[in-house]
């Protein structure tokens, strides 16, 4: 019999000798050089976030989550205190480094540690943090998080049609798996879900990869990157759409 076959002849997954179911990630800050990511506090967060939100305010950044836009902060307070303060999904937010104030939100879900697969989603990036070193640093240090505590697949899932999400999971290193049609209802209008996952044996060329684009002298004078992110990640892709 060899290493991938039974003895009927049939082939079978290879074998995880060893394997031990990895922890639920902690209630615990991730720290990086531009921000920090805490598990989400409403008393202490929720009016930084919606002041952060509010300019956005035709509530754009809304479209593909599953709740809001938040017309006023008492609203968002109750929304993040019945709905993001359980184990799973376990809500973060992002505090800039520069500001120190809370400026987005994301969280683990689907946490299924006896098969070693965690997703990251929820992710909320106010204009504030869009676009910047900590939104992508946020990224890391929950992918490493993630592939630290021994999980083995880090999945991401969103509205297929939705580009930017699209493009974000790519440029992180996730390769597009394949769309499942009509996966979800939500806002009274059907989802087609776009899939995209890295592994952990992916992991050590993506964290190269974050950390080459993370560090200062990646930047000039003006705060121009030098190398983008995406084509230090994409000889880990296999495959894009």
């Amino acid at each position: 019999m060899s290493a991938d076959c039974n003895e009927f002849g049939q082939p079978i997954g290879f074998p995880l000798p060893g394997w031990k179911e990895p922890l639920r990630p902690p209630r615990t800050a991730m720290v990086g050089r531009y921000c920090r990511v805490e598990p989400i506090d409403p008393a202490r967060h929720a009016e930084e976030l919606f002041r952060a939100n509010s300019l956005d305010p035709g509530g754009r950044n809304f479209t593909y989550l599953g709740a809001g836009p938040f017309a006023t902060l008492a609203a968002y307070r109750q929304w993040l205190e019945s709905s993001c303060l359980g184990e799973d999904p376990l809500f973060h937010t992002i505090i800039d480094g520069t500001r120190h104030q809370a400026t987005g939100i994301a969280s683990f879900l689907r946490i299924d540690p006896r098969n070693g697969v965690i997703e990251v989603g929820n992710i909320n990036y106010s204009p504030v943090l869009q676009r910047s070193r900590a939104a992508t640093e946020a990224m890391y240090l929950m992918m490493q998080r993630a592939f630290g505590l021994g999980y083995r697949r880090y999945e991401w899932k969103c509205d297929a049609l939705n580009a930017a999400s699209r493009a974000a999971a790519q440029r992180l290193g996730l390769s597009f798996e394949g769309v499942f049609r009509q996966a979800v209802v939500y806002k009274g209008r059907g989802r087609d879900t776009a899939w995209y996952a890295a592994i952990d044996s992916e992991w050590p060329e993506l964290e190269r990869a974050f950390l080459r684009w993370l560090d200062p002298g990646n930047f000039d004078g003006k705060g121009r990157q030098r190398v983008r992110l995406s084509d230090l990640t994409a000889p880990v892709l296999k495959q894009r759409g």
